[in-house]
C-alpha cells in the first residue's frame, strides 16, 4: 500500500526517540509481533507509527498529542500502545479508550482483538446496550478485562456504580479527540473521566489521537495535558492528495439524486460508496431512488436503534452492501478499504453557511484510504452551498473543480480519480 506523504510531521516536545522504521525495534513481546505480522498482515510501521511508538512505549512514557491523516495508521498507534502496556497476568482493567460513536469503539475492538489475538488480553466494550464481550454487563459485577473501550457516558456510569476500577490504569486514550474536548462534544465528560483516574492514579498516560485539531481544542488541550510530546500535520497537508474533489451545482434537489444516479453511478468503476446526507428524509430520497435502480442500499442514521445501526455498518464493511447513506454519526473514524466514492449531498455546516471543516475532513477522508484512489463530489444547491464551498476551499487552499452536466465530463473526472 501507498500512505500519502506525510512528509510534513511536525514534532515539539523533548523527544530523545528514535523513529522505528521496523516493528522489531519496539521490543514488543513475540505474541504482539505475531498478531502484527500473522493477522493484521503489516510489513513495517507506517510513518506515523514509525515517529509516534516509540514516544508512547518508552519511559516515562510521556503523554502524546497527535494528529494525522485520515487512513494513515493512526488505530494501531494506540492500539497497539495499549496492548504493549498491559500486564497479561493481572485481571484488572490497565488501558481505557475512549471514542464519540460506538461504530468507532465497535471497529476499535475489532482491531485491537485481531492484534492482540495471540497475547491473551482480554477486553470490554463499554457502549449503551451493549451486550457484547465477557464479563456480562451486570450492575454489580466489576470488570475484570484488560482494556476497556467505549463512550464517554456509559464509561462515566461504570464508574459511579464501581464498576470501573481505576487503580491500575496505565494509559488513557482518547480517539477523535478533537471532539471528544471540544465544548460542544464530550468535554465535560472527558475531564471528569480524566479527574476520576488522576485522584488514584496521577502517573496514567493520555493519548490524545485525531485528524484534527483546532486552535480551541489545541488550548485547552495544552492546558489540561501537563508537558506533552506533540506530533502534528500542516493544516494544507490533511486534504488528501490521493483524494480527487469534485461540485456540482444543481438547480433543484432533485437534480442531486439525478446526477448520483445518471452520472456517477452509471459511468464510473465505483466500489462501496458513502452519500452523506443532513436529514433522514434526503436519506430516505436517494436511498429510494438507487434502491429502484437495483443497488444494495442501506442508510445509518441517529434514530435508529443501536443494534439496528451495528448491523448496518456490519454488513456494508462485510460488503454485503455497496451503497451507504449516512449523516455525521459515522463520518469520522469510519475504516472501509474499499470505499473510494464519497458524495456530500449535503455540505458539513455548523450553522448556515458556515462550514463544519473538521467533518468535511473527516468525510473525505472516507474516500482514498491508506492512499488509494478515490473521488469527492459535492452537490450543491444554492448560493449558500456556494459560499460554503468557497470556504471549503479556501480554509484547504484546494482548488476543487467544478463539473458542468455533460457525461463527458464526469467520465474525465471519475477517470482522473481512478474510477
Amino acid at each position: 500500500l501507498e500512505e500519502p506523504e506525510d512528509s510534513n510531521i511536525k514534532v515539539t516536545g523533548d523527544t530523545p526517540y528514535t523513529s522505528a522504521s521496523r516493528f522489531e525495534d519496539l521490543n514488543l513481546s513475540p505474541e504482539l509481533m505475531k498478531g502484527l505480522y500473522v493477522e493484521m498482515k503489516f510489513e513495517k510501521p507506517s510513518k506515523i507509527q514509525a515517529i509516534s511508538l516509540p514516544m508512547i512505549m518508552t519511559p516515562p512514557h510521556k503523554h502524546l498529542i497527535a494528529q494525522a491523516h485520515n487512513g494513515s495508521g493512526k488505530t494501531t498507534c494506540f492500539v497497539l500502545g495499549m496492548l504493549s502496556r498491559v500486564d497479561p497476568t493481572l485481571r484488572e482493567p490497565q488501558a481505557l479508550c475512549i471514542c464519540p460513536t460506538r461504530e468507532l469503539a465497535n471497529q476499535n475492538m475489532e482491531v485491537l482483538q485481531k492484534m492482540g489475538k495471540f497475547t491473551g488480553i482480554t477486553a470490554e466494550l463499554a457502549v449503551p446496550d451493549s451486550t457484547r464481550g465477557a464479563p456480562a454487563a451486570t450492575r454489580g459485577a466489576p470488570v475484570s478485562a484488560h482494556v476497556v473501550i467505549g463512550t464517554p457516558g456509559t464509561l462515566k456510569k461504570w464508574m459511579a456504580f464501581k464498576r470501573l476500577g481505576l487503580n491500575h490504569l496505565k494509559i488513557l486514550v482518547f480517539d477523535e479527540a478533537d471532539h471528544m474536548l471540544a465544548t460542544d462534544g464530550f468535554r465535560d465528560d472527558s475531564l471528569k473521566i480524566m479527574k476520576d483516574i488522576g485522584r488514584v492514579n496521577p502517573n496514567f498516560q493520555v493519548l490524545l489521537f485525531s485528524a484534527t485539531f483546532n486552535e480551541t481544542v489545541k488550548d485547552f488541550v495544552a492546558r489540561t495535558v501537563k508537558d506533552p510530546n506533540q506530533l502534528f500535520v500542516k493544516r494544507e497537508d490533511l486534504a488528501l492528495d490521493s483524494v480527487k474533489q469534485y461540485k456540482v451545482v444543481c438547480p433543484k434537489e432533485q437534480n442531486k439524486i439525478e446526477v448520483i444516479k445518471d452520472q456517477i453511478m452509471e459511468l464510473g468503476d465505483i466500489g462501496q460508496t458513502i452519500i452523506f446526507v443532513k436529514t433522514k428524509a434526503s436519506a430516505q430520497k436517494v436511498h429510494k431512488a438507487l434502491a429502484e435502480m437495483g443497488y444494495d442500499v442501506t442508510s445509518v442514521h441517529g434514530n435508529l436503534t443501536e443494534s439496528d445501526r451495528d448491523k448496518i455498518v456490519k454488513e456494508f464493511k462485510e460488503c454485503l452492501t455497496q451503497v451507504l447513506i449516512a449523516t455525521d454519526v459515522i463520518a469520522r473514524g469510519f475504516d472501509q478499504q474499499r470505499v473510494n466514492l464519497v458524495v456530500n449531498y449535503n455540505l458539513p455546516t455548523k450553522y448556515e453557511t458556515e462550514p463544519d471543516y473538521e467533518v468535511y475532513l473527516h468525510r473525505v477522508g472516507r474516500a482514498g484510504r491508506f492512499g488509494r484512489k478515490g473521488a469527492v463530489f459535492n452537490l450543491l444547491l444554492d448560493d449558500g452551498d456556494k459560499e460554503v464551498m468557497e470556504k471549503i476551499e479556501k480554509y484547504f487552499e484546494a482548488n476543487v473543480k467544478e463539473i458542468k452536466s455533460s457525461e463527458e465530463e464526469y467520465k474525465s473526472a471519475l477517470k482522473e480519480a481512478g474510477l
